[in-house]
C-alpha cells in the first residue's frame, strides 16, 4: 500500500535532514510563522517516500490576498492554482526526478505582486529491496602487490590497469597486463604531481582520473601515448562506460554522466537502495546496462541501474579478501571480459586476481 511517509518516523533520514521549514518573501527574507503568511504546507517535517510512491501533499491558503500558487519541485512547476481558496490536497508523485533529496516549494504570489515561499525537502528512496549475490571463483592469477590498483579493465582480449601513488613517488601508471604474471607488459606514467584513479577504454582512447588534481587524461589505447587531458572539479574515484558515454564516482553516493569530448557533465545519478544513499562508490564497471561499483572500506560490490539509481544487488566478496589481501588494502578493481563472460576483481596491493562468476538467488 502505498503510503505518507513523515520523517519523523523514520529515524535514519532524521540525521541527514533539515526539519525546519524555511518561510522567505520575495526579497529573500525570513519569515516567522507568527507573521501574516499567505500560505503554507500543512506539514511541518520535511517527506521521505519510495519511488513513484504517490503521497498527498496538503496546504492552506490563508490570505484573500492569494491570486496564484505554484509547487514548485526540483526547480520546476509540478502544479498551478489560479486564486486558490481554504485547503488543497494535491497527490504528489515525488519520483518523477529520480532518487535523492530534492527541494518543494509552495510559491503563492499576491495580489500586489509580492510572493512568499514556503520550503521544504522530499527525499526519495528505492522501491526495491536488493538481493544478495554470491562469488564463485573460477581461476586465480597472480596480481602484483606493489599496484595501488584504481582500475582495471579487458579491452579485446588485453587486460590494462591503472595505478595510484599514495607515496607520491611517481608510481602512477596506467599499461598492459600479462594475466600469468600480474606485471605490466607495456605501460605509461605520471609524474609524481598525480595520483591516478579509476579507468576505462572507449573505443580507441583510455581516459584515466586523477584523485584531487582535477584531470582526466586521454591516451592512445594501443601506443600510451597521452593524446590530452581535461578537467573537472571535485575528487576522482572510478570510471567506466557504456560504449558511448563515461560514468564517474567521486566518493559520494553520486555518480556523473559524462561526454567523452569534454568530460562535460550530463546526468547526475543518485544511488539508493530502499534504506537511503550507498556512498563510498570508488571503481566501476558497466557490463550488460548495469554499473558494478566497489563500494570502498567494504568487501561488497553494488550492482546499480544507471537509468535510475535503484541497486539491485549486493555482493559480498569477503572471502576474495581472505584469500587474497595477503596485508594489502582494499578490495578495488573490476573487469569483465565478454570473451568467456567473467568477472576479474582484485585488491589494492593484492597479490591475487579472481576470475569470479556471480551467482544469483534460486527463485
Amino acid at each position: 500500500m502505498k503510503k505518507y511517509l513523515i520523517i519523523g518516523l523514520i529515524i535514519a533520514v532524521i540525521a541527514s535532514m533539515v526539519v525546519v521549514p524555511i518561510l522567505r518573501n520575495d526579497r529573500g527574507n525570513a519569515v516567522s510563522e507568527d507573521e501574516e503568511f499567505p500560505a503554507l504546507f500543512s506539514f511541518k517535517e520535511n517527506l521521505a517516500t519510495k519511488w513513484n510512491d504517490v503521497i498527498p501533499i496538503t496546504f492552506e491558503v490563508k490570505s484573500d490576498e492569494v491570486v496564484k500558487i505554484d509547487l514548485v519541485y526540483n526547480d520546476s512547476i509540478f502544479q498551478t492554482w489560479t486564486n486558490p481558496k481554504g485547503k488543497i490536497t494535491y497527490q504528489f508523485n515525488a519520483g518523477f526526478y529520480g532518487l535523492g533529496t530534492k527541494s518543494i516549494s509552495l510559491l503563492s504570489t499576491l495580489k500586489n505582486g509580492e510572493t512568499f515561499s514556503d520550503d521544504r525537502l522530499v527525499r526519495i528512496v528505492s522501491d526495491i529491496s536488493p538481493e544478495s549475490w554470491k562469488v564463485k571463483i573460477a581461476k586465480t592469477f597472480p596480481h602484483n602487490s606493489t599496484h595501488f590498483i584504481q582500475g582495471l579493465e579487458w579491452n579485446n582480449g588485453t587486460l590494462y590497469e591503472g595505478t595510484g601513488d599514495p607515496g607520491k613517488q611517481g608510481k602512477t601508471l596506467v599499461g598492459m597486463i600479462d594475466l600469468a604474471s600480474g606485471n605490466y607488459t607495456k605501460k605509461m606514467g605520471l609524474d609524481a604531481n598525480y595520483f591516478g584513479e579509476g579507468i576505462t577504454i572507449l573505443k580507441d582512447k583510455i581516459y584515466q582520473l586523477t584523485y584531487t588534481e582535477g584531470k582526466c587524461f586521454v591516451y592512445d589505447k594501443n601506443s600510451l601515448t597521452l593524446v590530452k587531458d581535461m578537467i573537472y572539479q571535485g575528487e576522482g574515484w572510478g570510471l567506466c562506460n557504456d560504449g558511448e558515454f563515461l560514468y564517474m564516482s567521486n566518493g559520494s553516493e553520486r555518480l556523473t554522466k559524462r561526454n567523452p569530448a569534454d568530460f562535460s557533465i550530463l546526468e547526475t545519478i543518485e544511488v539508493y537502495d530502499n534504506n537511503g544513499p550507498i556512498a563510498n562508490l570508488n571503481e566501476l564497471e558497466y557490463v550488460d546496462g548495469l554499473i558494478y561499483a566497489n563500494v570502498w572500506q567494504t568487501n561488497a560490490i553494488i550492482v546499480i541501474q544507471p537509468e535510475n539509481g535503484k541497486v539491485l544487488a549486493t555482493i559480498n566478496c569477503a572471502e576474495l579478501a581472505n584469500l587474497g589481501q595477503n596485508g594489502g588494502d582494499v578490495l578495488n578493481g573490476i573487469a569483465y571480459s565478454p570473451a568467456n563472460k567473467m568477472f576479474y576483481l582484485t585488491g589494492k596491493y593484492w597479490n591475487k586476481l579472481f576470475e569470479v562468476s556471480f551467482e544469483k538467488p534460486v527463485l
